[in-house]
């Protein structure tokens, strides 16, 4: 049965990908801007996606010990002003609230860019002793950062995120925390997204305001763009020193206490959309599926078919499925074609001949696969088929991935490899921001995602002036 074209408003990728990607969004009814600039509307497409990652999220952080907390969205200005790296970041992006009702506050109040301020006065009123630590706190939340530019999901003035916020009695404690959440964000890009990356530290001047150590994941999208996926940073002592938190050891002697922070954001959905989608729109991991199957009945007028499809339902949600039946009166071409651009990964075709030989034809929406699976089996086939898929879906954006990494060792080769390919290319920096900043104008935007540590440098000297190289870093174009 030829397939309606639903996907004649989707721009080709390769025609114009930032508007093939606003078109995915708009019509997988993912968000929509709101009538406050630079915000936009999560509809339940795009906010059901959010949930299972949050819930994946929030199991993976729990197992190791995180427990969840909540704390105000506005932030006094003498708070903020506290860490002086700090309020010198997030500065330019801040909201101001400057009145209560009608009158005039006596101090402005910060609508939160970020909590590091706040967990940091409450903590200096409740750890006073070895005893109270560790906190190993997580909130899930909202924060305004005033962006001149928006892009749906990559970049919004309120956006959803989980910040993560830990104290420790010890440097080193800390430290394996800031990292331990780091590898917590690799497993899920890598099994709950099916997304790969690249990891590492970032440059000492691209590290969050206020931290020692920046650790990213840096996933690569289709346009050959990296994107900065979640980040861990630790932050040492110089928060808790800053707001006078201090603790009494075991020996009654007087200590700092060292902090970390970390958080992923709804930017995630912009890389699953990114990563895995093609010109028929959305295309979903299972993992992160709001609907894992659609059921849908061909020639459902005739005698019995709804009510197998029904009944095939209701077995498959009992079996742990998220799953849904289109018996509407479009037409199965134009059911078909919805289901595509939705990234709905699988769906069950049965028609009055599937049910004469107690069949089913299962669609894969990744590669368009159709595979017979006898009714007697659907419950246990299907999640075999999932699985299946999820792992080709990550094999296939690894391969992407690998096959868009090179590696420099002069300049001009540098700006050649930008030129011929899209994706990272692996150099050599002296570390000074200056050189940094020639190689991104004549590359047309290149820049150090993040430092690569753990194989040998391809050069000694730094990719720009010459001078002996300090750092072998990932280079790329972002958004």
């Amino acid at each position: 049965m030829a397939k309606e074209k639903l996907v004649k408003n989707i721009t080709s990728r390769d025609e114009d990908f930032a508007q093939w990607y606003t078109d995915v969004v708009r019509e997988a009814n993912l968000c929509d801007y709101s009538s406050v600039k630079g915000c936009m509307n999560y509809l339940p497409n795009g906010y059901a996606i959010w949930e299972l990652i949050q819930s994946d999220l929030d199991r993976r952080f729990k197992e190791t010990g995180v427990e969840n907390v909540y704390l105000p969205v506005l932030i006094p200005e003498s708070l903020l002003e506290k860490e002086a790296d700090h309020v010198e970041g997030f500065a330019p992006e801040v909201a101001w609230v400057t009145h209560g009702g009608m009158e005039r506050l006596q101090e402005r109040l910060c609508v939160r860019p970020t909590s590091e301020t706040l967990f940091c006065d409450l903590w200096a009123k409740t750890v006073k002793s070895y005893r109270d630590l560790p906190k190993v706190w997580n909130q899930w939340n909202s924060v305004l950062r005033w962006e001149k530019t928006t892009r749906p999901f990559l970049r919004s003035r309120e956006f959803l995120w989980q910040e993560g916020h830990t104290l420790h009695a010890t440097y080193e404690e800390a430290e394996e925390r800031t990292i331990q959440m780091w590898e917590v964000y690799k497993d899920c890009y890598k099994e709950t997204m099916a997304i790969p990356f690249v990891a590492g530290r970032k440059a000492e001047h691209e590290k969050f305001a206020g931290a020692e150590d920046t650790y990213t994941i840096e996933a690569l999208m289709h346009d050959g763009k990296a994107l900065q996926s979640a980040t861990s940073h630790f932050f040492g002592n110089g928060f808790p020193d800053a707001f006078g938190i201090k603790y009494v050891d075991k020996n009654n002697e007087l200590h700092s206490a060292y902090e970390t922070s970390w958080g992923w954001s709804t930017r995630s959905i912009g890389a699953l959309i990114m990563v895995h989608g093609d010109d028929d729109g959305l295309v979903l991991p299972p993992h992160v599926a709001p609907v894992e199957c659609r059921i849908i009945p061909i020639a459902q007028h005739k005698e019995g078919v709804l009510d197998r499809s029904y009944a095939l339902l209701d077995e498959l949600k009992k079996a742990g499925y998220r799953v849904k039946i289109d018996d509407s009166d479009k037409s199965t071409g134009w059911k078909f074609s919805e289901q595509e651009i939705l990234g709905i990964p699988t769906r069950i075709e049965i028609g009055p001949k599937d049910i004469e030989k107690n069949q089913v034809v299962v669609v894969r929406r990744d590669n368009r696969e159709k595979i017979v699976v006898s009714l007697d089996e659907i419950a246990v086939k299907l999640r075999e088929i999932l699985e299946q898929e999820q792992q080709d879906m990550y094999n296939r954006a690894e391969e992407f991935l690998n096959s868009h990494i090179d590696t420099a060792t002069t300049m001009d080769e540098m700006v050649e490899k930008f030129k011929a390919n899209r994706g990272f290319v692996k150099a050599c920096w002296c570390g000074d921001p200056e050189c940094e900043g020639e190689v991104k104008y004549q590359t047309g935007g290149a820049a150090t995602r993040c430092l690569i540590e753990d194989e040998e440098f391809i050069s000694d000297k730094c990719i720009y002036c010459g001078k002996p190289a300090k750092h072998m870093a990932y280079w790329g174009k972002s958004y």
